[in-house]
C-alpha cells in the first residue's frame, strides 16, 4: 500500500503530515509506504491512499475512495481517527 500526503506545492505542510502518518501507522500497526507530494502530482495511479487538507480535496483529482481529508493539518488525534476509519471501512 502506498499513501501519499498532498500539499498545494509540495514542501512543508505535505512533509509534516508525512512524518504523522507514519506515526500513526506505526501506532495502527499498519505497513505502508509514504510520500508526500504536490496536488498537481495527485493522479490516482500513484498512490493507494491521498491524504490533504479539505480545502484541496475539491481540487483533485482523485475518487472520493482514495481520499482522507482532514480538517486540521497539524491534528495528529483527527489523522489518527480519519485513517483508523478509513482503514476499518476497507
Amino acid at each position: 500500500m502506498k499513501i501519499m500526503a498532498i500539499c498545494g506545492s509540495g514542501l512543508g505542510s505535505s512533509f509534516m503530515v508525512e512524518m504523522n502518518i507514519k506515526k500513526v501507522l506505526k501506532k495502527l500497526n499498519i505497513e505502508a509506504e509514504v510520500e508526500h507530494a504536490d496536488l498537481s502530482s495527485a493522479t490516482p495511479d500513484v498512490a493507494d491512499v491521498f491524504v490533504m487538507a479539505k480545502d484541496l480535496a475539491g481540487s483533485a483529482g482523485v475518487p472520493a475512495h482514495q481520499l482522507v481529508v482532514i480538517n486540521n493539518i497539524i491534528d495528529i488525534n483527527e489523522l489518527e481517527n480519519k485513517l483508523a476509519a478509513y482503514f476499518a471501512s476497507r
